[in-house]
């Protein structure tokens, strides 16, 4: 038995006789062949055959409930007994009582009376055959639950192809099931192109044979079979055929993808722009894509095989040290390897490559390596392009001089090697006097020829250890490192200011120039390198102050200067953040009324001892370092509140706040000048702002576009100062400006001086053609006032009506 146990049950015989004698001595005679149970018949024979299903039962004819033709009959219509063998045993010897005893069902006899010798050799046999009957039904049933497990398709069809049997229980191959295929012709039941297969594989010699078929109606979404046929013959003719299919649907699929995947990959190995080589677990070569064959000059077909430092000549770009190839490490470490720095790749023409990535091992399922993979690219380019980028970080695009990061690395060398050598640095800055100017006038395309013949003329006058850099838009720096005397500092300055007096040509046209040249020494005025550039731009500014054209040293003033200087900008920080700046008001009137119309608000600011600095100190401060932004808004917004709070109290009175060309040029003013008013609430009408002449040229454009936007606030724009700046009457026709401010120098001087007084009554003339409001500053005396009155100027203001004052005095002396 193919699933069997291994030790078989004991087998039972069921002895049936009315006749106890009969009973004991068969019982006696056969227990070592079998379980013996007996019965004296009728129901209890029945019932004893039902519950044990004896593998033979001894039935006795003559029994007087029922006979053993009787009983024989109901066993062998019982399901649970009749498969039991039944042996009569009678005393009759008559032929009908054999054939009655045959016809109802028995396989043989025991004669009356018994030989027990020969009944031992009959029970004997017919144990043995039934033994061999349920070993005939056990292996049939185990082979169809065999069957009835293989996923294949099994069929066995006869010499004219009618089906004899298939295992197709649920019909999913071809919608048949086993007992309607049943006789059936092949043609009917499988597909047309496998019917077709098999009668051209018939019509060959061979009695065996294996094919792929594509199945048409796709049943059960199996699309692809395995088959295999085996002819069997008898005497040269054909016996039948047996014939079974795999489903190999999911194999084909997945070599499909595969196939497709292997495809794919071969494409996009061939087609990426990286140089890709594979290599046996020896570092052999198995495949190139073209990038790898143009990098290493190497065919294919002549580098599979070879091992990869045959074909990759790798050595270090900078010692030319040959270097060992990333795939060899990879195998032999068994990890990921990325390629040395400076990688350099020679072809074999001797192209040079600068190249560069990484190298892995590749493993199987196990996690051993079988090979290598490289992938590199060409990084010449990047390379070169790298170098170019560094050049252009490190030096200034227009004169290609080194510019401020390269030149702080140099000071800063410089100074350590002054300290090494006892030696000094000296650091120039060489300003371009009025170059804006010129810049303006010209063009931009003009000024940058300016500056590069400029920079020629400076590298034609310095020594090759000397270093001469562009750091802004008309300043150089000229680096002298290693200074054993400080005295041949004035020689270079010299020549470097009389050269560049010198007039440059450019398209024909001369022009000439001058320099404000800075100079300070490492270590005698400075201590720090950072400290060089901060007194180099003292000395330079000194300069300029002095008359330009000419070059100055960092002196003791310059740094009591510079002391000076940091000390206000603390001062004027802290001020900011702490809002600590105070707002004086100095009111506006009507000179024919003498009743106050307005005020000027002006930004105060006092030391730690309680001293007034002067706006034009702290002011200029501002602009400089950016504070100007933050001052000129907490300036804005204490002006507006206090406006909003006369408002409040019944004094309506227009309040003029000073704009810095630096605040007017910012981006977000306008923004900043919205905010302000909607946070204190006061009417727009109520606020001017005052700015000067130099602020609207710097951009016409762009000042018209600022100007329009304040004016759509509804605030009003003034001229301060008019008349000291350009004094351009063509941009008063564009720009939508309210008011033109007398400046104080004009009316200070006008009773005296008759230039003055004859500006003063240019400026009212004007102003009065343009229908624009006209304010007199610095009205200090009755004759002043008399004058501007008959010159009929509207409004004024100075100390002979009042000085600037504190909020609360304002308040005290103005606002009732």
């Amino acid at each position: 038995m193919l699933f069997g146990n291994d030790v078989e049950a004991r087998q039972k015989i069921l002895v049936v006789d009315d006749e106890s004698a009969n009973l004991h001595l068969l019982e006696q005679s056969l227990t070592d062949l079998a379980e013996i149970i007996c019965s004296t018949g009728g129901q209890d024979a029945l019932d004893k055959a039902e519950l044990h299903q004896p593998a033979i039962i001894l039935l006795d004819i003559e029994m007087p409930h029922m006979n053993g033709f009787e009983m024989c009959k109901r066993l062998k219509n019982n399901p649970k007994t009749c498969n039991s063998a039944v042996i009569f045993v009678t005393a009759h010897s008559e032929s009908s009582f054999e054939y009655k005893s045959l016809s109802s069902g028995g396989i043989d006899f025991i004669h009356k009376p018994i030989d027990l010798t020969t009944c031992r050799l009959r029970v004997k046999n017919h144990l043995l055959l039934k033994r061999q009957e349920q070993t005939i039904i056990e292996a049939r049933q185990d082979m169809q639950a065999l069957v009835n497990q293989i996923p294949s398709y099994i069929s066995y069809w006869s010499k004219d192809l009618l089906n004899r049997f298939h295992n197709d229980y649920n019909g999913k191959w071809f919608g048949t099931i086993p007992q309607d295929a049943l006789g059936k012709p092949a043609s009917s039941l499988l597909p047309k192109a496998l019917y077709e297969e098999v009668l051209t594989r018939i019509a060959s010699n061979k009695l065996k044979h294996q094919f792929e078929i594509a199945l048409e109606n796709k049943p059960d979404k199996i699309e692809y079979a395995q088959a295999h046929l085996t002819i069997r013959k008898h005497e040269g003719r054909i016996a039948g055929l047996l014939l079974t299919l795999t489903d190999i649907t999911s194999i084909k699929q997945a070599k499909s993808q595969l196939d497709m995947e292997n495809r794919r990959l071969k494409i996009m190995l061939n087609t990426i722009g990286d140089a890709v080589i594979a290599t046996d677990s020896k570092a052999k070569i198995t495949f190139m894509n073209p990038i790898a064959e143009r990098l290493t000059g190497w065919v294919s077909r002549d580098a599979i095989g070879l091992h990869i430092e045959q074909v990759m000549d790798l050595c270090d770009a900078k010692t030319k040290y040959r270097s060992p190839n990333p795939v060899t490490i990879a195998i032999n470490e068994k990890r990921n390897v990325a390629m040395a720095l400076n990688c350099q790749l020679t072809s074999l023409d001797g192209t040079i490559f600068q190249i560069e990535d990484s190298a892995a091992p590749i493993t199987d399922s196990e996690g051993e390596v079988i090979g290598g993979i490289m992938v590199f690219h060409d990084c010449s380019e990047s390379v070169a392009m790298s170098l170019k980028m560094s050049h252009l970080a490190n030096h200034d695009q227009l004169t290609d001089l080194p510019n401020r990061i390269l030149l702080h690395d140099r000071i800063n060398h410089a100074c350590s090697v002054a300290d090494s050598y006892d030696t000094s640095v000296a650091l120039m800055l060489i300003d371009i006097d009025h170059f804006k100017y010129l810049n303006d006038s010209l063009g931009h395309s003009y000024g940058d020829q300016v500056i590069k013949q400029v920079s020629k003329r400076l590298q034609s006058l310095i020594d090759p250890s000397a270093t001469l850099g562009r750091i802004g838009g008309d300043e150089f720096i000229l680096l002298l490192p290693s200074l054993s005397a400080t005295s041949q500092v004035d020689s270079i300055a010299t020549d470097i200011v009389r050269s560049l007096n010198t007039p440059f040509r450019i398209d024909g046209q001369e022009y000439t120039l001058s320099v404000s040249v800075g100079i300070s020494i490492y270590p005698s005025d400075a201590l720090r390198p950072e400290e060089l550039m901060t007194h180099v731009d003292a000395a330079m500014y000194r300069a300029k102050d002095l008359g330009r054209n000419r070059f100055c040293y960092f002196s003791e003033d310059l740094e009591q200067e510079l002391v000076k200087r940091h000390e206000l900008v603390t001062l004027l920080r802290n001020a900011i953040d702490t809002e600590a700046i105070e707002v004086y008001y100095q009111p506006k009137v009507d000179l024919k009324t003498k009743e106050i119309i307005g005020a000027e608000a002006l930004a105060r600011l006092y030391d730690p001892n309680g001293k007034l600095i002067s706006p034009l100190d702290f002011i200029p401060l501002a602009e400089e370092t950016g504070l100007i932004h933050q001052l000129g808004e907490i300036i804005l917004k204490q002006s507006c509140m206090a406006a909003k709070a006369w408002q409040d109290k019944g004094k309506p009175l227009q309040i003029a706040v000073n704009i810095a060309a630096k605040q007017f040029n910012n981006p977000d003013f306008c923004d900043s000048v919205a905010k302000v008013l909607e946070l204190t609430g006061l009417d727009s009408s109520f606020l001017e702002l005052e700015v000067t002449e130099s602020s609207l040229m710097y951009d016409f454009d762009e000042a018209l576009n600022v100007l329009n936007t304040l004016s759509s606030l509804g605030l009003s724009i003034a001229i301060d100062d008019f008349g000291t700046g350009y004094s351009s009457l063509s941009y008063l026709k564009f720009f939508p400006v309210n008011t033109l401010k007398i400046d104080q120098s004009f009316v200070k001087d006008m009773m005296g001086d008759e230039q003055s007084l004859d500006i003063v009554k240019a400026v009212i003339h004007l102003g009065k053609s343009l229908k624009l409001k006209l304010i007199a500053e610095g009205i200090e005396d009755a004759e002043q006032l008399q004058k501007l009155v008959s010159l009929e100027c509207e409004q004024g203001q100075g100390y002979m009506f009042s000085k600037p004052l504190p909020l609360t005095e304002f308040d005290q002396r103005f606002i009732r």
